[in-house]
């Protein structure tokens, strides 16, 4: 069946070419849901290799021998998948882009991998080791490590590989991979030229990423971006995602005496940089989590037409509350789709003197939040940077230059606080309506029988406005992983239903003509 159905194919390819149209016209013959799930099939088991070893690789950019193990991996990964590879120098860690190209094919398709993770804790995973992918069934609620080799002769869609960077994003990667021997081992017409874009600093803001992009703008250069990152919509639905969240960040260090001091000796007459600090935090969002800071939301306007694009996506906020585990959201909007759509601040973390056992009975000489601020289209970053820096002004704090402040400064002002930020990147947003839009649809509605889920703007942040900005062309998310998969916490895991569903996927689109 396979092999008649490959002819066939093949065969439709050529009578497309002979048309002239620039355009590989497969019309109703390209294979549907139930072919494509024929054709991926014998494909998944040998792939499991391939996702455990590209998961083996240890992934923090901030190594480069990390950096360096992936770039190599890559390389050749793409190279025997007849792709040519070239390093991007960035002055950091390096891009590494991969193309191939299709005789007469009009159009080029830009795909975006993530190949880092986020940093580890080891003593935190169930595991030997966040490097060494294990896989797990749940019993009574549990997560226990069962043989790899069951891979070999089952499948059980609800099995899960436990390892760092399972599902954001090494996961997506390996199922791209697999696409494509399926695509090359099936003989299958790949429909457009392909490039590929890999970034192994993303979780670390992609810092040299936009310089690279205007700097590299010749060898990027295409009519369309996917990005093959990001977890589906809540039902687990195939997911189409229009636009993301920028992203910057704000480090705010408050001091106290220069030394801890002793509570009992010093309390009530020593200000207390953590409760100034605390104060200052509270002070930023009212009771209901809305942003206080005066102009934060101007500008975002959410008409009726846009209202009904984020109503229109099926949210089961009560489920998702559930499994999140509160009661209550804040009140910034009325559902969680129109809550994304406006910019955010969030403490990170906060860190002064010692808790738990460690406790002591000082008045510490410091305190220091982390804090990110999600930006949406509407928003110029250094604006709003602007204004939460005017607020801390206005709370009556002097900010000082450098990382502690002189004797003078200490002499001088009441209140004192360092304030760094950077602008990792600013949102994008591609229109629901565009060409690349509705092409990748199609290959979605193809794959599943169903219409994907649209969503206008993912709450997380992704390094893709520099593309966006800088070459003009639009940019999707195709998003595969299953949503609660742990993304950047200890035990971060891939659901093998959501592994075998995204290489039908990048199938589906790698052989959907435009």
């Amino acid at each position: 069946m396979l092999e008649t159905m490959r002819k066939f194919i093949m065969a439709t390819s050529v009578c497309a070419a002979l048309t002239g149209t620039g355009h590989v016209a497969y019309g109703q013959d390209l294979p549907n849901a139930k072919e494509l799930d024929a054709l991926t099939a014998p494909y998944i088991k040998p792939s499991y290799q391939v996702l455990k070893d590209i998961l083996s690789i240890p992934s923090n950019a901030h190594f480069p021998e990390h950096v360096a193990m992936n770039v190599a991996w890559m390389t050749e990964a793409f190279e025997s998948r007849n792709f040519t590879t070239k390093v991007l120098e960035t002055g950091g860690p390096p891009l590494l882009l991969a193309e191939r190209k299709v005789a007469g094919a009009d159009k080029t398709v830009l795909i975006y991998l993530q190949i880092d993770g986020q940093p580890v804790d080891p003593s935190r995973w169930n595991q030997e080791d966040p490097y060494k992918p294990v896989l797990k069934q749940q019993v009574n609620g549990e997560w226990q490590i069962i043989d790899w080799d069951n891979l070999k002769t089952g499948f059980d869609p609800e099995w899960r590989v436990f390892a760092r960077a399972a599902s954001d994003a090494k996961g997506p990667a390996a199922m791209f991979l697999t696409s494509l021997d399926v695509l090359d081992g099936e003989g299958l017409q790949l429909t457009h030229n392909v490039k590929v874009i890999m970034d192994f600093e993303e979780e670390l803001g992609s810092p040299h990423l936009p310089a690279a992009v205007e700097k590299y703008k010749d060898d990027l250069s295409a009519d369309m971006l996917l990005i093959y990152d990001g977890p589906r919509h809540t039902s687990n639905r195939p997911t189409l995602v229009f636009g993301a969240r920028g992203i910057a960040t704000i480090s705010l260090t408050t001091f106290g005496p220069r030394r801890p001091q002793h509570s009992g000796t010093y309390g009530n007459y020593v200000p207390n940089p953590a409760m100034r600090l605390s104060q200052l935090l509270a002070g930023m969002e009212d009771a209901d989590g809305r942003v206080l800071i005066p102009g934060f939301y101007d500008g975002i306007n959410i008409s009726p037409e846009t209202r009904a694009v984020i109503n229109s996506v099926p949210d089961d906020e009560p489920a998702i509350r559930r499994s999140i585990g509160f009661k209550t959201p804040d009140g910034v909007a009325s559902t969680y789709q129109e809550s994304i759509q406006y910019p955010s601040i969030s403490v990170l973390g906060l860190e002064s003197a010692w808790v738990g056992a460690q406790a002591r009975t000082i008045i510490p000489s410091t305190a220091t939040a982390e804090l990110d601020v999600r930006l949406v289209l509407e928003n110029d970053p250094e604006r709003l940077i602007g204004l939460i820096r005017q607020y801390v002004i206005d709370q009556g704090y002097h900010i000082i230059s450098g990382d502690a402040p002189t004797e003078a400064e200490r002499q001088s002002y009441d209140r004192l606080i360092s304030f760094d930020y950077e602008v990792s990147y600013r949102a994008f947003r591609t229109p629901l309506n565009s060409e690349a839009g509705a092409w990748a649809e199609r290959a979605l509605v193809r794959a599943f029988g169903e219409p994907p889920v649209k969503i206008r703007t993912g709450g997380g942040s992704i390094p893709i406005s520099p593309f966006v900005d800088s070459l003009g062309f639009p940019a999707i998310l195709v998003p595969a992983v299953f949503i609660e998969n742990n993304q950047h916490s200890p035990n971060e895991n891939l659901r093998l239903g959501n592994y075998v569903e995204g290489v039908k996927a990048y199938l589906a689109i790698l052989t959907q003509p435009f």
